[in-house]
This record gives C-alpha cells, sequence and structure tokens, in this order.
C-alpha cells in the first residue's frame, strides 16, 4: 500500500488524519475487488485497519470533492505547457430503489427513454495534446418536476412585422435548472483552477440553443457544439443597403445541399468517400450574435449519398480544424463515464443518503484520475497495459500478503516478486515480466 499513501499525500491538507486512514484503505480495495465495488465488498477487501464499520464511516463523512479532484489532476496530471478546455454531459444511473436521493425519472440515451434512475452533471478536464479527459467536478441534478397542465403557446398574430415595432436587444433568456448548475460549475471551476487558462468547453448538441450559449458564455468561456443537421442559419446580409431602413441582418438562408464554394476549407478522400469542410460565419435567428459554423460534408464517391454534420463555436477566431478536433475530443467525457461504471463502482453502489451516495459517485471518478496516475508506469513498457491488468497486480498483492502471513519463514524479496507477478498473471489481459510497482 505505499505506493497509494504517496499518491494521496496530495490529499492530506483537504482530509483529516482519520479520513486519510479510512480513504488509503478504501482506494487499495477498490483496486482489488474483481466485481461490483459496494460498501461491503470494499470492507472484505481491506487490510488489517478496515472493517465494515470504517467504511461505513468514511461514506458518511462530508468531503469537498471539487478539491480533491482538482488536487489530484493538479499535482500529477497538469503539464505546465499543455493545452486544455473543458468538456461537460450529464451521466445516468439506473437505481430502482424509492428511497435514493434524488431518484426520478431521466431521459438515459442507453435506453433511449426515461427510466427511473439518479443523474449528474460532471464536467472534465481536456488535455488536447495527450487526448484524455479527467474528471473536474460532478453535482447531482434535481429530478425534473412535471406540470400537470401544460403551457399552452400563446396566440399567433398576423404575419409580418407589428405595425410600429422597434428593433430591441435580444432578451435574456430563462435558464433551465440544469443549465444554472452547469453555469454554476463553470464559475467555480474556473476560479479553482487559475492560473491554468481555459477558453472552450464542449458540449453535445444537447446544449446547443440559445439558452445554454448565454449561459456559458456568462460564464466567461466560449462553446464549441452542435446543430442539428437541418438547423435554419442565415448568410450575412451582402446585397445594397435599402433606400429606406436599417440594413437587412439576415442574407440567404443556407443550403446544406448546395454550400458556396468559398467556404471549402480543403477536401480529403479516404478510401470510397470524400470529406469536405466548410467554414462560414453565419446567423441564427435564436441567437443574438454571429457564430462561426463548420460543416462536415461526407460524400460516397460511388453512389453519391452525403451526410452532413454542423459544428459551431462562440470564438470567431477558431479556425476549422480546432473546432473539428476539439469536438471530436468531447467523446473522452465519455470514457471517463465508461471506466467509472465498468471498473469503479459507478453502476454498483447502493447508498441512498445524500452524503453517501454523494462519496461513493466521487470516489469512482477520483479512480478514474488515479488509475491514470499508476497506469503510467506500466505502459511505459507495455502501451496497451489496461485497468484490468492493473487491478489483477494488486488482487495479486493482496492474495500474495494474505499467504505470507501463512508461513513460518518468510521467503525472500526475489522470490515474493516473481509468485507476485505469476499470481497476477493468471486474471491479467496484458501481463509479463515488468519492474516492481506495486509490490
Amino acid at each position: 500500500m505505499t505506493d497509494i499513501v504517496a499518491l494521496l499525500h496530495c490529499l492530506t491538507p483537504y482530509l483529516s488524519n482519520t479520513t486519510m486512514r479510512q480513504m488509503k484503505q478504501i482506494v487499495f480495495a477498490v483496486l482489488c475487488i474483481p466485481d461490483r465495488v459496494t460498501m461491503l465488498s470494499i470492507a472484505r477487501w481491506t487490510e488489517r485497519g478496515g472493517s465494515y464499520r470504517t467504511v461505513q464511516r468514511w461514506y458518511h463523512t462530508p468531503l469537498d470533492w471539487a478539491t480533491i479532484l482538482w488536487s489530484m489532476i493538479h499535482v500529477y496530471l497538469l503539464k505546465p505547457d499543455g493545452e486544455y478546455l473543458l468538456a461537460g454531459d450529464e451521466v445516468v444511473i439506473s437505481k430502482a430503489g424509492k428511497t435514493t436521493h434524488g431518484r426520478g425519472r431521466f431521459y438515459s440515451s442507453l435506453a433511449q427513454r426515461p427510466i427511473n434512475s439518479v443523474s449528474f452533471m460532471a464536467v472534465s478536464l481536456i488535455d488536447v495534446q495527450a487526448r484524455q479527459s479527467y474528471p473536474l467536478q460532478v453535482e447531482q441534478r434535481d429530478p425534473p418536476v412535471s406540470t400537470e397542465k401544460p403551457v399552452e403557446p400563446p396566440p399567433k398574430g398576423k404575419r409580418g412585422r407589428p405595425k410600429g415595432s422597434q428593433n430591441h436587444v435580444k432578451l435574456v433568456p430563462r435558464l433551465t435548472p440544469d443549465l444554472t448548475l452547469l453555469q454554476g460549475m463553470i464559475t467555480a471551476i474556473r476560479a479553482r483552477i487559475a492560473p491554468l487558462t481555459v477558453k472552450h468547453i464542449v458540449l453535445d448538441g444537447h446544449f446547443g440553443t440559445y439558452p445554454a450559449t448565454h449561459a456559458v458564455r456568462e460564464a466567461g468561456l466560449h462553446m464549441i457544439s452542435k446543430f442539428r443537421h437541418d438547423a435554419a442559419l442565415y448568410l450575412p446580409y451582402a446585397g445594397p443597403k435599402p433606400r429606406r431602413g436599417p440594413t437587412p441582418r439576415y442574407g440567404q438562408k443556407l443550403n446544406y445541399n448546395a454550400l458556396p464554394p468559398e467556404t471549402l476549407c480543403h477536401s480529403v478522400t479516404d478510401d470510397a468517400y470524400r470529406i469536405d469542410t466548410y467554414q462560414m460565419r453565419v446567423y441564427h435567428k435564436s441567437f443574438s450574435d454571429a457564430l462561426n459554423v463548420v460543416v462536415v460534408v461526407k460524400t460516397h464517391l460511388k453512389t453519391g449519398k452525403r451526410g452532413h454534420v454542423v459544428l459551431f463555436s462562440t470564438d470567431l477566431d477558431l479556425i476549422a480544424d480546432q473546432i473539428v478536433d476539439y469536438y471530436s475530443l468531447r467523446f473522452q467525457i465519455e470514457f471517463n463515464f465508461r471506466d467509472a461504471k465498468q471498473y469503479w463502482g459507478l453502476d454498483d453502489f447502493m447508498n441512498v443518503k445524500p452524503v453517501a451516495l454523494t462519496n461513493a459517485v466521487n470516489l469512482a471518478f477520483l479512480m478514474v484520475s488515479l488509475s491514470a496516475v499508476m497506469l503510467k508506469p506500466y505502459r511505459r513498457h507495455q502501451p496497451d497495459f489496461s485497468v484490468l491488468d492493473l487491478k489483477a497486480q494488486f488482487r495479486a498483492r493482496r492474495y500474495l500478503d494474505e499467504t505470507i502471513k501463512m508461513l513460518p519463514d518468510p521467503p525472500g524479496d526475489d522470490l515474493i516478486s516473481r509468485i507476485w507477478q505469476r499470481l497476477a498473471a493468471f486474471s491479467g489481459i496484458r501481463v509479463r515480466q515488468l519492474d516492481r510497482f506495486a509490490a
């Protein structure tokens, strides 16, 4: 456990001695567990000094998780000259228990329908060069409130502009609870990670709306997101100035089947497909300012079938390749969700109280960053070394410790190392003779 003690040393300013001692036991147990990560399974895998009651006490201790997650990234994963951006998304975890805090009907993209679940808003820091993301802050979303009476739309008026109306600035949109939560998280994160400069946040198409853009801009960041494939976009007006009245703002509506040839940035042929990238500055009638839009068109050369994706950014200085690359990096946060669910217990916790539930969820995301740190020495020798191999190493160490305690005379260090590597090879996938790291 000496390596875990060293890695968690950066958290000592934010945790009491008792909480730190309990956390070391819990982290070691989570690294050993081969199946579901629950309080009971953690208690079974802890070393001397760990018990179910110890685990229970830690789970019910309030912790400053935002600071803990940032400290792990700042000490071990941050590069002084690196390029970074933020990514945000929602993660939904199905829960059947009716007493679970925050349980409600949230839409699950996996189930393609609303399910009984708890939901969290997560923001991660993405390293552009390493193309990897690390969780920064996770907050629980409130269950959606169902309205008994549907809101009736306002009556439609006559066509055309009302007589006597004047131009006015677009009204400040009313933010939903989710957007208010996201805006508060961004503001807190920017204050916490200063002086690290982050200018952009990448969000999926669900947030490609004016209220979301307004919330992000008010928090001090530029936004990169995606429009629907049929979004109504308008080129700037390029005609002559009218004899009366102001110059129109909106020009011709963008036709995705006949994009302006002068906006073509580059074209690439890949096997049987041609990929054309267009960039232009356009307007959307729901947005107050011009947008930097990139349209990526993929055409099958043999059949002529084509499809396109519409990306946009509020930063008018970004080039097309940057917008496409940054948006593709958004999927790194999905890998955080996958690892947290598959390896670190995000799908397994059975806690129902607010504090215990928060600790269980954030522990899973802390393990995502911690495992990224611990995998570095292994991947210098073997780039394909995985999380399953890492857990096999610690599980073998646990078996070996219990076996040595039963021997009348302890074996030599060389024999211990060879036994440990042999045990790790049973459940590991890409385990070979490596330098000792967990022994």
